[in-house]
């Protein structure tokens, strides 16, 4: 196991450069690990050691995920998530508490917070959605990547237009939260809903305008029509 990993990180080093480095470093506030890579890179190498894998089961992807995640380099938490989000068909109930613990351990930035919930924490709720109440459970975090994910797990099951009052639920809790990443967070997550439940969103946001913070009602209405946007907006 560790010998793959070994492979990986000398991987990500050799296709590394210095100008990508220090352009993905500009997308964040805070301090990340990163080795500089450009995205379609990163997709290749991760598909092409995922294929050298001689058994894919999931004790085994969970676990070299565990020790790609323990390195603090963005890329390899990447390599983690496109991992777990390849066994999907194998997830069963008892693995939202190996979710959960990344989230609360190991997603330290947006980026590895959505990649993670947008697609394999996702996944395993639209599977299993008696784990909304922990997806609410979240929401009451102080913790702000546990808050916003609690959110942007929602964004691909919101815009087939699932789960919309659990999504009403969700933003009541992080209505008022300060920081701009719950913020954008819960107002992505509005925004997904309105793809499906467009009346239904701009029904809710009317309702909590007065209250909700600019940033999270900007990303609520950004894909309705411009005169729903100018009712919304106008104080």
């Amino acid at each position: 196991m560790s010998k793959i990993i070994d492979k990986i990180k000398n991987d990500l080093r050799s296709k590394a450069d210095e100008k990508t480095k220090l352009q993905g470093e500009k997308f964040f506030k805070e301090s990340v690990n990163i080795y500089g890579l450009k995205s379609a890179i990163l997709t290749e190498i991760s598909k092409s050691h995922y294929r050298t894998l001689p058994a894919k089961t999931k004790s085994e992807i969970f676990s070299l995920c565990e020790e790609l995640w323990q390195s603090g380099f963005l890329e390899e938490a990447g390599i983690a998530c496109m991992w777990s989000y390849n066994i999907r068909k194998q997830f069963i109930p008892d693995d939202f508490m190996t979710f959960e613990k990344w989230v609360n351990i190991y997603v330290a930035n947006w980026a590895t917070c959505d990649t993670l919930c947008n697609h394999t924490v996702g996944t395993f709720i639209e599977m299993y959605p008696s784990f909304l109440s922990g997806l609410k459970r979240w929401a009451k975090s102080e913790n702000r990547w546990v808050k916003r994910a609690s959110a942007v797990t929602l964004i691909i099951p919101a815009r087939k237009g699932l789960f919309l009052e659990d999504i009403f639920e969700i933003a009541d809790t992080l209505h008022s939260d300060a920081d701009d990443m719950v913020q954008k967070g819960y107002g992505w997550m509005l925004k997904a809903a309105s793809q499906a439940h467009q009346e239904e969103v701009f029904n809710y946001v009317m309702r909590k305008k007065a209250t909700m913070p600019r940033t999270s009602l900007r990303y609520a209405i950004e894909k309705m029509p411009a005169e729903l946007k100018a009712k919304a907006m106008a104080k």
